[in-house]
């Protein structure tokens, strides 16, 4: 994980070199500070990866170049407004950034849009040279048009340029956003692991602008030479039709020893290029499948490589019972011959051949099929997972009021106690209309509310839509105690001991609860001993109660 930070601090180091030349460089680093950053690479946080990447670069900063700091989704949940210029663009900023950095929150959504136009203000892009470098795991979520806003800077601006970094992103999810750095004149780079990060950051590094060379003289005319010389293909099966949509192509320089050097170029669908004279790593994908060949260039030859993919689609319908509609809250995993993938809602994947094992999973419910695959096949298939949905709702008494309160708990149990008298628990959730998708069975609603539990038997068939009332049999009970220490409510009949049973305490002068019906006694303790004072009180179900111990 050292190495990836070392990348990440070499290309962002460079590419703002690229972009300057020996000049003191003015840039704004914008990171998606999200919550998907909490996923991982490798075992590692993406947000702590990120962190550690940039407390690296900036200790290589030269002295005067003016770096600024800007981050989205850090301080709110759920708000497209929540973009910071955390650090000002200016010199020495460099542990300034690492602090912030450290300190940040990542929880928010996605407005990469809006982020990249208030750094390119903050730039004075209309006046001056500005440099944006973008790293998002996530496209944008609060309706900005990230292709137009590229356009837009570069019209408008003196000489901008946006650098994209796709943390983690597909390959289709990569085509949504490339556009924004390509519209601007700057480079996207395709990340989707480790390795793949830090060969895609090495292709920003350049060598930093150098003073322009005497003119010299007029070179004698060349033979003419083709277009391009390297123009490979890929295709599902042998014998099959080339893909050029959706597919990506990926060329690395090879190293001594054979394996992947730099990466030279990340190119979508159909590749007519023109490649150096030397020894390459070509890849050829298409979603999850892939076909590698090792290929020498040589000067004056044109080269058309055929890679075949040996891979098949799987088109997966899921359906939560016979006859229904497709699933958008199914989850799909593909687990096929070297890797595995998983989707959500109706599915599609390009997986390598062979045996394919497909769960389906919707609430509790799952089913697991066996498909086999082969290359160049597509096969669409219903997978029924055969569950009901129920939705439940407590109400204080039968027929009366809803108890619209998002403190509500609803956990479904198995019906059937085990040996020790337990019972299995299969799902929870809490608030009103709790909507849950469950395999056919008898099951158990434990609803709490406050002092109340009450548990409501009920039965699941596959494709039921059950809609669960809850009777809690129950008041609200409003308690207030002017000076008290805590409040406290014990039922009313004593045991043989003569002792009340307590039901709950609340630490404070006032206190509300949702409790049974049935008869209590309230105690308004003190912070002085021997200063408490009782009332007794009935509860009614349905009826709201209210009373003063003083």
């Amino acid at each position: 994980m050292a190495g990836l930070a070392r990348s990440v601090a070499a290309a962002i180091l460079l590419l703002s070199m690229t972009t300057f030349g020996f000049a003191a460089n003015k840039v704004i680093i914008i990171l998606d500070a999200s919550g998907s950053m909490w996923a991982q690479i490798d075992g590692k946080p993406k947000l702590e990866i990120a962190r550690e990447s940039l407390r690296t670069v900036l200790q290589s900063v030269p002295a005067d170049d003016e770096i600024g700091f800007m981050a989205y989704g850090h301080r709110t949940k759920g708000s497209c407004e929540d973009i910071e210029l955390i650090v000002p663009p200016q010199a020495g900023s460099a542990s300034a950034i690492s602090a912030a950095a450290d300190s940040m929150k990542f929880l928010g959504k996605t407005p990469l849009t809006a982020a990249v136009k208030q750094a390119a203000e903050a730039l004075k892009y209309t006046e001056d040279k500005a440099t944006v470098v973008l790293i998002t795991d996530g496209l944008e979520t609060c309706g900005g048009d990230p292709c137009a806003l590229g356009k837009e800077l570069k019209e408008t601006g003196v000489d901008f340029t946006a650098d994209v970094v796709g943390f983690g992103l597909t390959a289709d999810e990569g085509r949504q956003i490339a556009c924004l750095a390509e519209n601007t004149g700057g480079k996207y780079i395709q990340a989707s692991d480790e390795k793949a990060l830090q060969q895609a950051l090495v292709e920003t590094v350049a060598a930093p602008a150098a003073p322009a060379p005497e003119p010299a003289p007029a070179p004698a005319p060349e033979p003419a030479k083709p277009e391009f010389n390297f123009m490979p293909s890929v295709v599902m099966a042998e014998g099959g039709d080339p893909i050029t949509d959706g597919n990506v192509w990926e060329i690395y320089k090879a190293a001594a020893d054979g394996t992947r050097g730099d990466q030279v170029m990340t190119e979508y669908g159909e590749l007519k290029t023109n490649l150096e004279p030397g020894d390459y790593i070509v890849v050829g994908r298409d979603d999850e499948a892939r076909s590698e060949q090792k290929i020498k260039v040589e000067a004056g030859q044109t080269y058309s490589p055929l890679f075949t993919l040996n891979a098949g689609t799987l088109v997966i319908h899921p359906h939560a019972s016979q006859g229904s509609e497709i699933s958008g809250e199914a989850r799909v995993d593909f687990n096929y011959p070297g890797g595995n993938t998983t989707h959500y809602g109706d599915a599609k994947a390009t997986v390598p051949a062979g045996e394919q094992k497909v769960t389906v999973q919707i609430g509790a419910g799952t089913a697991t099929e066996t498909v086999q695959l082969a290359a160049g096949q597509t096969v669409e298939k219903d997978v029924v997972v055969g569950v009901g949905h129920a939705v439940l709702n407590a109400f204080y008494t039968a027929g009366g009021d809803k108890a619209d309160n998002s403190g509500i708990g609803f956990e479904i149990v198995k019906a059937k106690k085990k040996i020790d008298g337990s019972r299995e628990s299969v799902e929870h959730s809490y608030g009103p209309d709790s909507k849950f998708w469950l395999p056919p069975d008898d099951y158990v609603a434990l609803t709490t509310l406050d002092l109340a539990v009450v548990e409501q038997p009920f039965s699941i068939k596959a494709g039921d839509n059950h809609d669960v009332k809850v009777a809690l049999d129950a008041g609200v009970l409003a308690m207030s105690a002017p000076g008290a220490y805590s409040i406290e409510v014990f039922s009313s009949k004593k045991d043989i001991e003569g002792k009340r049973k307590s039901l709950g305490l609340s630490y404070g002068d006032s206190w509300q609860q949702t409790i049974p019906a049935g008869d209590y006694v309230v105690v308004r303790h003190m912070s002085d001993q021997g200063q408490d004072k009782e009332m007794p009180v009935t509860i009614k179900a349905g009826e709201r109660s209210e009373i003063t111990v003083q």
